[in-house]
């Protein structure tokens, strides 16, 4: 009698390709909904020291100021997404609610009040910086790797950090970001250089 073989694991990237594309389907039934009804939804965003604005640090990632907004930031949240969680999806998940949480806790924070702050944009800059800095942290191949793509790919949108391009929001992007780095430096474990060996 053979022993029972342990029930297999699914790939990390199955999970992080079926999370990444159901976030994706919420947000635009979110906004399908929201145009839907003359745009109530805009209203939860964040709005900066405002008790009611509160609830925007929630919910303002998953809402949009119109389809070209939404169509602007689907395709950095698939791939972003995707390779956020492709790693370990619990650990993707985790980081994503660090940056989820600082970003918009530092847009209410910060932010001019009067404002409304929505859109994923706070997620694509954390990510961005977490997946960098991830790589440089523990030193894995393929997270250095895949930490090195994402900076020749997406470095340029950093400067999106610095205010100056009326209608955006270039505190959720900096807070964002922020999350990324304190997400990195929580949830990566800092491998250590192995010495060199030196032949005579």
């Amino acid at each position: 009698m053979q022993p029972a073989r342990p029930p297999s694991r699914e790939p990390a990237w199955k999970g992080a390709a079926l999370l990444t594309g159901g976030f994706v389907v919420l947000l635009w039934l979110l906004e399908v909904l929201d145009t839907a009804t003359g745009h109530p939804l805009d209203s939860y965003g964040v709005q900066p020291r405002s008790e009611d604005g509160l609830v925007g640090i929630l919910l303002a990632p998953t809402l949009h100021f119109g389809f070209d907004h939404l169509v602007s930031n689907t395709i950095p949240v698939l791939v972003l997404g995707f390779l956020t969680l492709a790693t370990g999806v619990a650990r993707g998940i985790a980081a994503t609610a660090i940056i989820w949480v600082i970003g918009g806790l530092g847009v209410w924070l910060f932010a001019q009040p009067g404002s409304v702050h929505a859109g994923a944009s706070v997620l694509i800059f954390g990510w961005i910086v977490y997946l960098i800095v991830r790589g440089l942290l523990n030193r894995r191949t393929t997270e250095i790797m895949i930490g090195v793509a994402v900076f020749l790919l997406y470095s340029g949108a950093l400067l999106g950090v610095l205010p100056g391009q009326p209608g955006v929001s270039w505190q959720g992007h900096l807070f964002g970001a922020v999350g990324g780095f304190v997400a990195a430096r929580v949830l990566t474990t800092r491998r250590p250089r192995e010495s060199s060996l030196t032949h005579y």
